[in-house]
């Protein structure tokens, strides 16, 4: 009776493993294990992005200013806000173009822009004063 337990529990246990050898292959298992998403790191170049050429100051501002310039969080100014850039603008380009490349007071350096080039972020600067 032992014997023939121990044997139908060897067998049932054969039959398991030999079902999942199956699922050991290469392939199998790097599709387990794959990540379920990607990480991106700031001001990295983007492996899968296509060079376009560069981006229009509106479109900087759409994509990475409008969620403070947009709407002033933490003192910054607005776009098209004439009051809020007079001193800034009286500092001239220069000066507003180094404190958003390097960061000044709440803004980090590039703002949320981290793969803009130079040209690209003053183009957005030059896009949020426009006709002030």
């Amino acid at each position: 009776m032992k014997y023939k337990a121990l044997l139908v529990l060897s067998v049932g246990l054969l039959g398991v493993f030999a079902g999942q050898a199956d699922d050991m292959s290469r392939d199998a298992i790097k599709d387990r294990i794959k990540p379920l998403g990607q990480i991106h790191v700031a001001g990295a170049q983007a492996q899968t992005a296509a060079a376009s050429g560069p981006r229009s100051g509106a479109d900087v501002f759409k994509t990475s200013c409008f969620a403070c310039h947009g709407t002033g969080v933490m003192g910054a100014p607005k776009s098209g806000d004439a009051a809020a850039w007079g001193d800034r603008i009286a500092n001239g380009m220069d000066t507003m173009l180094k404190h958003a490349i390097e960061g000044f007071n709440a803004m980090p350096p590039r703002g949320t822009c981290g793969n803009c080039s130079d040209d690209e972020i003053k183009a957005a600067i030059e896009h949020m004063i426009e006709g002030l």
